[in-house]
């Protein structure tokens, strides 16, 4: 009775295509059940967008499904395998600690992955128990939402429940589990796994499953394997440039943790740059900054070589002629990021068409605001609403001179000073996930049981270029600290 409830009342759809794929690319694996989950949050919204009922889904036939101990109907329970290397080192890797339910088709015709994280062990899970702790699957679902507010392509999270056990990381913790959605969980690890553990066949599949998937497009051209590649390279390109003009810092981009869907995943030690500089860096465990924000651009590019290197044995049958397409595409992908970069910053100081001068206008300012510590989001923000001498960088001599040559910039366009603080407002977000008050959030949430901090932090979150007063709370930096802020892998 449950199973019919979930498929015909609740809305679950799915149709599993990974599982047809050549069964070493995954291990059949059902969630470790729990004893008393519990619903921490949902997404209503989501769940509509999924053709799922949010009434039912907060039932306790809906949390049952979330904690993994009564997948739905249609479901397929999986752990995928992919390899990858992390912070530069080649390893086998996989669903350690995630379980693919299936995928959901929505009404509008998407094909989603809804995956659990947190649902036990797997094949992959290496002495690990495949548990996650409460507080870093809040932070996913905060930042990953964050992240769809602001447009930025990334998995989105479903629902959080606890599960009424501990776990033992450092310190004794609640126990959760997180449900993810996503346009699909092919990692460039992925095809490091096919590449390297697979036959040229089961490589052959996956790659024509990423194009069916992702870029059907690419079935009729010419060399079908390097339109995927060249495909996957432009996505990349737009998402990272993305990241910079927002001041977002994955914090460990391995090569696992890179989709070919062009989506960010896995929100492990991430976080926004509060102080512009490009040397960031948050994650505890990156000591040497190879993915600081100013490095995020060349290793997406370094990650990229690592998968046209998987599809040398697809792209033409001489070893040679291969190599050089491989070469000849992944050169494009500066180029691409470059001018993704640029028309994101042309947008953010109002600049509308293209000027050879823009590049240095922007590089300039860029370097007022380093020298001077300024705030990434604030100055960007109060750029939109004419800046006065209130902080260090607007009262500087070198601001007044690069202001001046900016409203001449802004002249020489045709474009009205409406249409220019539109496109402005529209590019500058008011709010950010702040570290402080996502930290301020997930205390509230695991210390105290208290949700209310976290609804109303994603409710100004939900539209960060609403520029409203009540998001102004919202915008503030952290106070001065004594130590600097660090992010950890609990994810």
């Amino acid at each position: 009775m449950m199973q019919e409830k979930n498929r015909t009342e609740v809305g679950w759809n799915f149709d599993n295509s990974y599982a047809g794929l050549p069964q070493s690319f995954f291990k059949k694996q059902l969630p470790a059940p729990v004893r008393s989950p519990e619903l921490v949050i949902l997404n209503g919204s989501l769940a509509e967008s999924l053709g799922l009922d949010a009434k039912i889904l907060q039932s306790e036939s809906g949390v049952e499904v979330f904690a993994g101990n009564e997948p739905p109907e249609g479901a397929e329970p999986i752990a995928q395998a992919y390899a990858g290397h992390q912070f530069g080192h080649f390893t086998m890797l996989g669903d350690g600690r995630a379980i693919l339910l299936g995928e959901q088709i929505t009404p509008a015709g998407e094909r989603l992955d809804i995956q659990l994280k947190g649902p036990g062990r797997t094949p992959y899970s290496r002495g690990g128990d495949g548990r996650a702790g409460l507080g870093p699957m809040l932070r996913e679902y905060i930042i990953s939402e964050a992240m769809h507010a602001l447009g930025i392509p990334t998995t989105r999270s479903l629902a959080v429940v606890t599960t009424g056990e501990s776990i033992i990381r450092e310190t004794e913790q609640t126990g959760a589990i997180l449900t993810r959605v996503a346009a699909s969980h092919l990692r460039v690890g992925t095809f490091q796994y096919a590449s390297r553990f697979g036959s040229e066949d089961d490589l052959r599949s996956l790659a024509d499953y990423a194009i069916k998937r992702h870029y059907p497009e690419a079935e009729d051209a010419e060399n079908r394997y390097l339109a995927l590649l060249q495909a996957v390279i432009k996505r990349q390109a737009a998402l990272v440039a993305k990241w910079q003009l927002a001041g977002f810092i994955h914090g460990v981009m391995n090569t696992d943790n890179m989709t070919i869907s062009g989506e960010t995943i896995d929100y492990g030690p991430c976080a926004f740059m509060d102080t512009f500089d490009p040397a960031t860096v948050f994650s505890s465990i990156d000591r040497q900054g190879r993915y600081a924000y100013g490095n995020q651009p060349p290793i997406a590019g370094w990650n990229l070589a690592r998968f046209a290197e998987t599809l040398l044995p697809l792209l033409h049958e001489e070893e040679e002629k291969s190599l050089q397409l491989a070469q000849d595409a992944i050169s494009e992908f500066p180029k691409l990021y470059h001018s993704n970069w640029l028309k994101g910053m042309r947008a953010k100081l109002g600049i509308f068409g293209e000027e050879e001068q823009d590049k240095v206008l922007i590089e300039e300012f860029l370097g007022l605001m380093h020298e001077h510590k300024a705030d990434y989001t604030n100055t960007f923000r109060a750029l939109t609403f004419d800046p006065q001498g209130n902080s260090a960088l607007f009262a500087s001599e070198e601001f007044t001179q690069w202001k001046e040559r900016w409203q001449e910039r802004l002249g020489r366009q045709r474009e009205s000073k409406e249409a220019v603080q539109t496109l402005m407002k529209n590019s500058n977000p008011a709010v950010i996930p702040r570290n402080h008050r996502v930290e301020e959030a997930l205390e509230a949430a695991v210390e105290k049981g208290d949700m209310s901090v976290m609804v109303k932090l994603l409710e100004a979150l939900s539209n960060p270029y609403e520029h409203s007063p009540e998001q102004e709370k919202y915008c503030a930096p952290a106070p001065p600290a004594s130590l600097p802020y660090r992010t950890f892998c609990g994810t």
